[in-house]
């Protein structure tokens, strides 16, 4: 494909470059022939909206990739909604606004669907942003990423700049946070499942009644779809990133447990929340521009679970 937004051998600074989606951006940016420039958090608080500025108006990259974020599950957001508010906010205002500052035409931030209503219809077309209320277990997460959608909206608006948004779907991949405290699902199951395994336990109860329904992209066909829009969309909606297909939580443990190999029995508490019903994105404006996933599941759990398993055994 010849590229048209992005120049050939661009200088990209991509935010969050340690995280599941960054790292797999990077990887594919860098595959692409970018220099892929990056900053630690030891060395680059990005919440410091100073330190940010002062770092991209040295830096001048041809274009920012902001993947950094504070993310986690149902658990993590409910005992910790500030940080998950205001982190995000200020990590949004410090990379957005500095990109600005220093003169960077060309942005790329990484939304998430949880923005979407709880009772959005299904698959969730990108017009369903702000039409009724949001799931309540995520709301401050979700809350600062529509805010980052307007900012980019705003500096399109009124400074004609080519930013752009980007609503990926539930990720996996490598790379990905197993945290039991912190975890998304996938990553959280595939480590319940292996401890499981591993312990010999006869069985595993997990939260909810296994009923909603999730769609899972893995972190490297979303870095394809990423380095397509930074290539080819110059446009203020902000596009949702996903494979079109789900399949139920209780589906998803049992694909799991085979991965893994655990033959034990899977419990429900349904004292625990289930979440959002269903969250299925309508993928079409994106498969319009030609994107199509490349990994299915099974491929993509067994990736991510021998990842795992080799950071454990490390």
């Amino acid at each position: 494909m010849t590229t048209t937004l992005l120049p050939p051998n661009a200088r990209i600074f991509v935010a969050g470059h340690r995280g599941l989606a960054g790292s797999a951006i990077a990887a594919e940016l860098a595959g692409a022939g970018h220099e892929v420039i990056t900053r630690t958090r030891e060395r680059l608080d990005l919440r410091d909206a100073e330190a940010t500025g002062a770092f991209l108006r040295q830096v001048r990259p041809d274009a920012v990739v902001l993947a950094a974020a504070r993310v986690g599950g149902i658990m993590a957001n409910a005992g910790q909604p500030v940080p998950f508010l205001e982190d995000n906010l200020r990590i949004q205002l410090s990379v957005i606004a500095g990109a600005h500052a220093a003169d960077v035409d060309r942005l790329l931030f990484l939304g998430s669907s949880c923005i979407y209503p709880r009772e959005a219809p299904q698959p969730i077309p990108e017009e369903a942003l702000l039409t009724g209320p949001l799931e309540p277990t995520n709301e401050p997460y979700a809350l600062a990423k529509i805010a980052g959608i307007s900012q980019v909206r705003s500096y399109r608006r009124q400074f004609g700049r080519s930013y752009i948004a980007a609503m990926p779907t539930n990720l996996y991949g490598p790379r990905d946070n197993f945290d039991p405290e912190t975890a998304h699902v996938l990553p959280a199951l595939i480590r319940r499942f292996d401890e499981a395994r591993r312990a010999d336990r006869a069985e595993v109860t997990l939260w909810g009644s296994g009923r909603p329904r999730r769609e899972f992209l893995h972190s490297a066909d979303l870095a394809r779809a990423c380095r397509l829009l930074l290539e080819s969309y110059d446009g203020e909606l902000a596009l949702n990133v996903g494979c079109g297909e789900d399949l139920s939580i209780a589906e998803l443990a049992d694909r799991i447990a085979s991965v893994v190999g655990y033959e034990g029995r899977i419990a429900w508490d349904t004292s625990r929340p289930d979440g959002t019903p269903r969250k299925l994105l309508d993928v079409s404006r994106l498969r319009a521009l030609g994107f199509a996933p490349s990994i299915p599941l099974p491929e993509g759990l067994a990736d991510t679970h021998a990842w795992w398993r080799a950071q454990r055994a490390a």
